[in-house]
């Protein structure tokens, strides 16, 4: 009974490997290259085999440009190109989330809130008791 149980589970886990087997766990690269420069230049590109790319280029430490692309699972080519510079991360592209529009209720709110800046009262002194203090020296 063991030695079934066995060749059972064995039988099952190459079943399932070969199902899950992927193109993109052979992939391997095909074209590469790099430049980097003492004064902090540098450059980098590289391909691989399923059609994933990058490319970067930029002044260490300051800001970058550059770009990757890969096969989306529907087969579509999916592009991003980005800026890296003081203002941050700034990735562009069809693929590139968005946020939806501001309703017009939304915006009209903040206008309001704008063009009606909250009222603040003066503070009182207060001796913490819920009346304002008076003060009187303590000898005299």
């Amino acid at each position: 009974m063991f030695r079934f149980m066995l060749i059972a589970s064995a039988v099952l886990a190459c079943a399932s490997a070969a199902a899950t087997y992927s193109q993109d766990a052979s992939a391997y690269v095909v074209k590469s290259a790099a430049d980097i420069q003492p004064e902090g230049n540098y450059n980098y590109n590289y391909e691989t085999s399923n059609g994933i790319a990058a490319q970067e280029s930029g002044i260490g430490g300051n800001h970058a440009t550059g770009g990757f692309s890969w096969y989306s699972p529907e087969g579509e080519l999916v592009q991003i190109s980005y800026l890296a510079d003081a203002n941050g991360y700034q990735p562009s592209g069809n693929w590139v989330p968005t946020p939806p529009p501001i309703p017009a209720a939304i915006l009209k709110s903040l206008e309001y809130i704008r063009t009606h800046p909250q009222y603040v009262e003066p503070a009182q002194r207060s001796s913490g008791f819920g009346r304002a203090a008076t003060y009187k020296p303590f000898f005299g």
